[in-house]
């Protein structure tokens, strides 16, 4: 039996990662953060009890910025792959808090590494890279393009790229850099702009708020489906030599036009609902990230099937039914009448 470790498993790949790894037979272990409250929601359906026998997930409490904890838990674990996608992820909030967000998201990679250096174990290794490493860089964008960071997040991912290349080079890891292009899903945190539109249209929906208040609506990206991304980062690690791919849908579509795909899905009215609130906008911005995954398609099979439109009304059920599951009272009444066919989304 195969073991993985997977960083950030209480996150929106993590715990789809966690689900994948588990189906093809993999023991798996996760590294989670102690904390007083319970933060392990989007796991919570995959886990068992670790006295029980057939239990393959177990979680470690750990912290990226702690480098004798991850020293520990890889030496004890003595895991086969290591999945590394514990960040500070928010690219907004990287400008309020810079020193933590390299900290953590840059600086951690290089534990993860020198620990698996130090262990002699033969251990593949999957760094999360992120499309935000292009910045201002002209799209669209390979795995030659240059970056170009435009914010605290993007450069510490960056010096983790470069820290992932320099091991595999330097110490023949074998570690492989996803460049994955923004995905979503109904486990996307609230704070991110895909999940806070759609949260935010059930809400309005269900009379628990009236407005949404957005920044830059002008931005494009390339949006894909995570359950889809997480199977790639996988096939990086079964490939016989490791390299570093670009992942995307090649499609690109602006905050504005998700906003108004998903309001326009339930018939709400954009002007009415949707206010402008400058706090939202970054210090520098990045205009539009678009993949070339030619490479992954040729080495990988990768081939998304859930497009932009579907990608949307997806997430737009999923909180559709939360927010139908925690109403009680007349919202609830009124979701459920508006939406009968689709009231029980897809998750």
């Amino acid at each position: 039996m195969k073991k993985a470790l997977v960083t950030g498993i209480t996150g929106q790949d993590g715990s789809y990662l966690a689900e994948l790894l588990l189906s093809k037979g993999y023991e798996v272990h996760g590294i989670i953060r102690r904390s007083s409250a319970f933060n392990t929601g989007r796991i919570d359906h995959i886990y068992v009890d670790p006295h029980d026998p057939n239990a393959r997930l177990f979680l470690h409490y750990g912290d990226l910025s702690d480098s004798e904890q991850i020293s520990n838990i890889i030496y004890n674990i003595k895991p086969d792959e290591v999945y590394h996608l514990g960040a500070q992820s928010h690219v907004r909030v990287s400008f309020d808090a810079p020193e933590y967000s390299g900290n953590v998201t840059a600086l951690g990679t290089t534990r993860i590494l020198e620990a698996i250096r130090r262990s002699g174990n033969a251990v593949k290794f999957y760094q999360a890279s992120s499309s935000e490493m292009f910045g201002a860089s002209p799209p669209p964008q390979n795995e030659e393009t240059s970056f170009r960071p435009r914010s605290p997040y993007a450069c510490a991912k960056v010096n983790a790229y470069w820290m992932t290349s320099n091991y595999r080079d330097g110490y023949k890891i074998f570690a492989c850099n996803g460049i994955l292009f923004n995905h979503e899903s109904p486990r996307r945190g609230a704070t991110f702009v895909t999940r806070k539109i759609t949260r935010s249209i059930a809400r309005i929906l269900a009379g628990k708020e009236k407005y949404l208040y957005l920044g830059n609506l002008d931005t494009k990206r390339d949006w894909g489906y995570a359950p889809e991304y997480v199977k790639c980062m996988w096939e990086m690690l079964q490939i016989e030599e490791p390299e570093d791919f670009v992942v995307g849908t090649a499609e690109v579509h602006s905050v504005r036009e998700f906003l108004e795909e998903a309001f326009s899905y339930v018939g709400l009215d954009v002007e009415e609902h949707v206010k402008i609130d400058p706090k939202y906008y970054r210090p520098l911005e990045v205009e539009a990230l678009i993949s070339n995954p030619a490479k992954a398609r040729k080495k990988l099979g990768w081939n998304p099937k859930i497009k932009f439109e579907d990608l949307v009304k997806i997430m737009v059920d999923a909180d559709l039914r939360a927010i139908g599951e925690e109403t009680i009272g007349e919202g609830d009444k009124i979701l459920k009448k508006k939406f009968p066919e689709r009231w029980w989304g897809v998750d």
